[in-house]
């Protein structure tokens, strides 16, 4: 396993941020790690990378314990927090250099920091000081200074915060890119990120754990996932009759004459022959997908 995380626990004060985690990642595993704001990914992440000590607990990065073993441990990953701590003052290529040698690369430092720069698209940038560059390309700076000790780990805190929809795209091409070859832990905001780049999901709500697996097993799981109705009626219908067709769960006028119907069963020919009965003209009847954002809301609401 390239994480192992065993009963973490972490309070700051009185206030419980990790309540028990426990959780593993396996080798060349992309994770999306999700949560509200306060949720305990931050601080889940800066355990991990050795920033700050949990109250109880162990930690291991490619089966090296985080807490008895700090410097070994850190020699496998690479991490980019939420601030990308990066000098404005310093040049692109000057900063990778600065990374390097705190890295002790020795005589290999140049070639790590030319096929850094290559590989994350700052060729045309490396020139420039890194106060010049836009949002996108500080967070390739970022990245490739997180890549410079060629890790094995690579540990990503909201990597497209405040990035435009382009920046969005190129740092996720990116990161996909990168996770070829690396584990990587990745935590965000944007659900699409997770459709678009992870395997697999973690959720953590109030420093628990309350979800664990891929996207495709949490949309298709839950009662209330099976089926969710949209219809547009020509003219108003009766919205009780709809209420008490077969398993309804609940329906909501989300339009002028249009419904969304939430139902534990398949009911679209109920439907249509309460219609026909009735004379009601459907215009439009269409099966809605249950969504991350849906499976994010339901997990984590109060």
């Amino acid at each position: 396993m390239s994480i192992t995380i065993k009963n973490l626990y972490k309070s700051y004060g009185k206030q419980q941020v990790l309540d028990n985690i426990s959780f593993s990642i396996g080798d060349g595993e992309i994770v999306g790690f999700l949560g509200k704001n306060g949720a305990g990914k931050s601080t889940t992440m800066k355990i991990i990378t050795g920033y700050i000590e949990p109250d109880k607990g162990s930690v291991e990065v490619c089966g090296i314990d985080v807490q008895k073993h700090p410097l070994e441990a850190h020699r496998k990953i690479g991490y980019l927090p939420e601030h990308n701590p990066i000098y404005p003052d310093m040049y692109v290529k000057e900063y990778l250099r600065f990374v390097a040698g705190v890295y002790k690369l020795g005589a290999n430092a140049n070639s790590r920091v030319d096929e850094m720069i290559e590989k994350t698209g700052l060729t045309r940038e490396y020139k420039k000081k890194i106060g010049m560059l836009s949002k996108g390309y500080r967070q390739r700076v970022g990245l490739a200074q997180a890549l410079i000790p060629n890790p094995d780990v690579l540990i990503l805190d909201e990597p497209t915060t405040g990035l435009d929809p382009t920046q969005i795209l190129e740092v996720r091409d990116l990161i996909k890119e990168v996770g070829k070859e690396k584990t990587i832990m990745l935590s965000t905001h944007i659900m699409q990120e997770v459709s678009a780049i992870c395997e697999r999901v973690i959720i953590i709500n109030k420093g628990h754990i309350v979800a664990d697996g891929k996207e495709s097993s949490f949309i298709s799981s839950g009662e209330d996932s099976v089926l969710s109705l949209f219809i547009e009626f020509l003219n108003p219908i009766d919205k009780e009759l709809l209420s008490n067709l077969g398993n309804v769960k609940s329906v909501e006028e989300v339009g002028e004459n249009s419904y969304v119907i939430n139902t534990t069963e398949d009911i679209r020919e109920l439907i249509f022959r309460t219609s026909v009965k009735n004379n009601w003209v459907i215009l439009t009847m269409k099966q809605q997908e249950r969504s991350m954002e849906d499976v994010f809301r339901d997990l984590t609401n109060e």
